[in-house]
């Protein structure tokens, strides 16, 4: 037994360097090859997604076609009477949603009752165009319409009662025109000279007989 291990004594050294450095460059080639990049090597990345875009509160769209009507609207305001009346002969029958709503905004301004129904009733045909130009006027047309509707009660109250003071001030009148008239004929009455007293037949005389 121990000439065998002197025998393969010799052997076992020669083997165990070559062991040792085929072990060392296993060791140092398995990690080189796990390496997600190389030496002078760009390391690859996974590319993150871009976040959508945050929502905005109005489509551009909308807010170039809304802006304008608004600055038309706060100058109508300084109009008087007769510049309000020739720009409703201008717009005249307004075709487009546009010009619906300029029109709107500009009959709403005379204070007259049936100048705000006709408003009332162009917000509606604007409501009901479903055009590309039309969609993104909707928005103010319903808070004009709603406006237009509280307006409307609003007059239609003032109308009534103004009615009412008409129909007061009327009978009022018929009232002092009877007082004046009772009043001259009280004033007829008393300008008149008294009558004559009847003499008493009891009073009488009479002739001598002959």
């Amino acid at each position: 037994m121990l000439s065998r291990l002197e025998a393969f004594g010799p052997v076992f050294c020669r083997a165990l360097p070559w062991a040792l450095a085929l072990s060392l460059a296993a060791g140092c080639t398995v990690p080189a090859l796990s390496s997600p990049a190389g030496p002078g090597k760009t390391p690859m990345t996974t590319p993150t997604p871009a976040a959508p875009p945050a929502p905005s509160d109005a489509a551009p769209s909308e807010a170039d076609a809304v802006t304008p009507l608004l600055a038309y609207a706060d100058r109508l305001r300084g109009l008087p009477g007769p510049e309000l009346a020739q720009e409703i002969a201008r717009l005249g029958n307004a075709v487009s949603a546009g010009d619906q709503l300029r029109l709107a905004l500009t009959l709403s301004q005379t204070r007259q009752l049936p100048d705000l129904v006709r408003a009332q009733e162009l917000l509606q045909r604007a409501l009901a165009n479903n055009s590309e130009e039309a969609r993104p006027l909707h928005a103010l047309a319903r808070l004009l319409a709603a406006r237009f509707a509280e307006q409307r009660r609003a007059e239609e109250q003032l109308d009534r009662q103004n009615q009412q003071l008409r129909d007061l001030q009327r009978r009022l009148e018929q009232t002092q025109d009877k007082l004046d008239a009772l009043k001259e004929i009280e004033r007829s009455l008393s300008s008149r000279p008294p009558a004559a007293p009847a003499s008493s037949p009891r009073g009488r005389t009479r002739p001598p007989s002959p």
